[in-house]
């Protein structure tokens, strides 16, 4: 007698006594009696505390900020002392021999000022204090290139120097894992980190394999990535998978920093309502022969069922664990059950107080400059962006959903803003990515920590030339690559019943009729040139517009340097600053 495969066993939800139960009673016929099976081995229980995109976020969110809010939850969340202190609660609370803690990537990099100004060191030692084992690169690992991602796993001095040279980095604890990323020259074989690890529980092996998005370099700064391939990431879990199976290894989990986002009413920490995003088309793909995917990348918070499998989500900035249960087959070595709960991380906890000396530590070391006051906000400046239009989709359980496009956030306008001011006698039109814009100043006085946390890249401004005829496609691109630009200087309309162009002719959409389109108060000339104001990002064509790249008469802007210093410049000259209006993007009926 076989019996069903770990998927559906996972699927059901039955465990390996209850399947025996179930097969036994199948296999009765007219005239003849089952002989009952022998009981097996009880399995083996793991549970594995997971989390995603952290971002270096040491300190509590503001109670203010919008990343300190979770959906459908009331309360205020997030801060390493009070996921420390929630980890340690979910080990001793489940009472299990094995527990794991890993993550999906974006553990580094976009940080506030008290893990970016030492090069994220703090946010490793801080990951290596809560005891993470095993861990996917995400896309902002590779925020300062690849050299500098292994000494953030191996351990040494940046180039800098040295935080401080009587107490030297000593790396992360945890492997990080790196499948579908590979250098150019060597091949897919040539991975940067280990691929995969196997971890051995009670004789049982788990494996796991970690990966970015295969989208990492059109979303990262060239440099970051320079001598880098990416693969695609059900082609490469599958690879893996079967690598690991031909060792043995039948448990396999996937860390995948790539995602999805729900969509509709309804929606908690818990929930699955409405996917949409990448995850809903890669997963099923994956092989049967991987049981769990621990996701990131979005920074939403789900708890799914995709292709019979479990697919997580810990929303971001620490403010979420997920607790996942599994149990192995001691025979087989296979997952029979997996469950999993996202587990809010109340600001309400106690400090752990290895947490809170970490973070005294940096903060002396950093000194005065994070609170020096830079202006003030009248209100408080949102990242939070208003929807477009919507329109109708299908979810990853196959039901009609609403999936909404997003555009304009105050901060974002304001953002843009100050880069074109900080360009005036050059630029006439300013284009900000929205993923750039990080964090809300909130509403009373905003401190250079506070500014450097909304603009933590230090990308620098540049001012390009484009015709009229190509900042209309650049507009039409942003509806094929699903990133709507924040503006300053320019002004349009769109159609939601238009067309979304191809992604090799973005020109053809018909998103943003031509007369919509102006500059100041005239219309846009698609023969003319003009000046436009983007960060060095944009101008390579990050976000996957590539179309920016497309420019002439390019000019790096060196005074102010960078895109931190042209918001802080503003915020002085417009103390106290309001939020703008979001009124750039209209839409037509």
């Amino acid at each position: 007698m076989s019996f069903p495969s770990a998927r559906k066993a996972l699927a059901a939800g039955l465990g390996f006594t209850t399947l025996t139960a179930v097969l036994v009673a199948g296999a009765s016929s007219a005239g003849a009696t089952a002989e009952p099976e022998p009981a097996g081995p009880p399995p083996v229980e793991l549970q594995l505390l997971a989390l995603n995109d952290f971002h270096g976020q040491l300190e509590p969110p503001s109670s203010a900020s919008s990343s300190s809010k979770l959906p459908g939850e009331t309360g205020i969340f997030g801060g390493a002392e009070h996921l420390a202190t929630q980890v340690r609660a979910l080990e001793a609370e489940s009472q299990k021999q094995n527990t794991l803690t890993v993550a999906a990537g974006d553990l580094i990099g976009a940080t506030p000022l008290l893990s970016a100004a030492f090069h994220d060191e703090p946010a490793i030692e801080s990951l290596n204090r809560i005891g993470l084992d095993y861990a996917s690169v995400g896309n902002h690992e590779f925020d300062e290139g690849a050299q500098e991602l292994l000494r953030i796993q191996h351990g040494g001095c940046h180039a800098d120097g040295c935080a401080d040279p009587d107490r030297p980095f000593e790396g992360a604890d945890f492997q990080y894992l790196a499948a579908n990323a590979f250098s150019e020259e060597g091949g897919i074989d040539d991975t940067l980190l280990p691929p995969y690890a196997v971890h051995k529980v009670q004789g049982i092996d788990v494996g796991f394999i970690g990966m970015t998005l295969e989208g990492t370099p059109g979303i990262v700064t060239p440099s970051g990535v320079e001598g880098l391939d990416f693969a695609d990431e059900a082609e490469t879990a599958n690879r893996y998978a079967e690598e690991l199976q031909a060792q043995g290894v039948e448990a396999i989990v996937v860390l995948m920093h790539e995602g999805g986002t729900q969509t509709g009413s309804g929606i908690g920490v818990d929930t699955c309502v409405g996917m949409q995003g990448p995850v809903t088309s890669i997963v099923p793909q994956m092989s049967d022969a991987i049981d769990v995917v621990v996701t990131g990348h979005t920074h939403q918070a789900y708890n799914c069922t995709i292709d019979g499998r479990l697919v997580t989500s810990a929303s971001s900035a620490a403010r979420l664990v997920t607790d996942i249960d599994l149990t192995l087959d001691r025979r087989t070595g296979d997952v029979l059950t997996a469950v999993a709960d996202n587990v809010p991380v109340s600001q309400g906890l106690p400090k752990d107080p290895t947490q809170t000396e970490l973070i005294a530590y940096y903060r002396a070391l950093l000194g005065p400059i994070a609170g020096q006051v830079v202006g003030h906000a009248a209100e408080t400046l949102s990242t939070v962006r208003e929807t477009l239009y919507s329109y109708p989709g299908t979810g990853s359980d196959g039901r009609p959903t609403t999936v909404k496009v997003l555009g304009e956030s105050p901060l974002g306008n304001l953002v843009a803003d100050a880069q074109l001011a900080a360009t005036a006698q050059d630029g006439k039109v300013a284009l900000m990515n929205p993923g750039g814009v990080r964090a809300d100043l909130v509403q009373g006085e905003i401190t250079y920590e506070e500014a450097f946390t909304t603009q933590p890249f230090g990308n620098y401004l540049t001012t390009i030339t484009l015709t009229g005829a190509q900042i209309q496609c650049v507009l039409e691109q942003q509806f094929v690559v699903g990133t709507v630009l924040q503006p300053a200087g320019i002004t349009y309309s769109v159609a939601p019943n238009g067309t979304t162009g191809p992604a090799a002719n973005p020109c053809a959409g018909t998103r943003v009729p031509d007369d919509q389109v102006r500059i100041g108060a005239a219309a846009v000339d698609p023969s003319a040139s003009y000046r436009v104001t983007v960060n060095n990002f944009l101008a390579d064509g990050g976000d996957r517009l590539t179309l920016l790249a497309q420019h002439t008469e390019r000019t790096d802007v060196v005074a102010p340097e960078d895109d931190l210093a042209a918001l802080i410049e503003y915020l002085k000259a417009n103390d106290p600053t309001s939020p703008p209006a979001t009124d750039r993007i209209t839409v037509l009926p």
